[in-house]
């Protein structure tokens, strides 16, 4: 018997999903949740092997659930059920860890499908999205080599530039002229294929070199 803990905001969606869910008779609902908190909280006595876990949902969210649920020694395997059809959030829960990623305008054939995957221990992504984040991935490979092109100097340089800082700024911070760092900074956009300072913040961003609140 496959356990199942429904994680959603919306009573009426976690009736819903439960109903369709059951109708295979290998699958039961172990337990519901309105929230990450609440799920936290019911997870010891649920012990699902599955977490149907809705993205957005207020106190806290399915992605702030997912952290938590990740410093745990182990932790049931995880199935997002989302509206949201945005392959950047895919691409996050997946580095996250997440085993599987489904929409909710899925049928039920399709939600039971994903359910016994994710139990085999095998991935399962909504097949609509997986050209996307296979495109993705591919930029995504490209930016890393990118980085790692980079020297150690030369990637301090970007930090800053990517924080704000300008190139007399950053001369003085890291006590060379700033002559250096125009040079640096040719360099950088080079390897990075940016022409501005403005695209290496956007780069820095997206690869999680710096964050916005950096």
């Amino acid at each position: 018997m496959i356990r199942v803990m429904i994680v959603d905001d919306h009573k009426m969606v976690r009736e819903g999903l439960a109903k369709l869910i059951e109708l295979d008779e290998e699958i039961k609902v172990v337990e519901e949740s309105n929230d990450g908190s609440d799920c936290i909280y019911k997870l010891r006595s649920a012990k699902p092997d599955i977490i149907l876990l809705d993205i957005n949902m207020p106190d806290m969210d399915g992605i702030e659930t997912l952290k938590v649920l990740n410093k745990r020694k182990s932790r049931p395997k995880v199935l997002m059920l989302t509206v949201h059809n945005e392959i950047e959030y895919l691409v996050k829960v997946i580095d996250m860890g997440v085993e599987g990623y489904i929409l909710k305008d899925s049928g039920s054939r399709e939600l039971i499908r994903a359910i016994r995957s994710v139990y085999c221990d095998e991935k399962y992504f909504q097949p609509s999205m997986i050209p996307l984040l296979n495109s993705k991935l591919i930029a995504k490979d490209i930016d890393k080599e990118k980085l790692e092109s980079l020297s150690s100097r030369e990637l301090e340089v970007l930090k800053l530039v990517a924080v704000g800082h300008f190139n007399k700024d950053i001369g003085s911070i890291l006590r060379i002229s700033e002559r250096t760092v125009k040079n640096h900074l040719s360099n950088i956009f080079r390897k990075i294929d940016c022409t501005d300072r403005t695209q290496a913040a956007v780069f820095c961003i997206r690869n999680g070199v710096v964050s916005v609140h950096d």
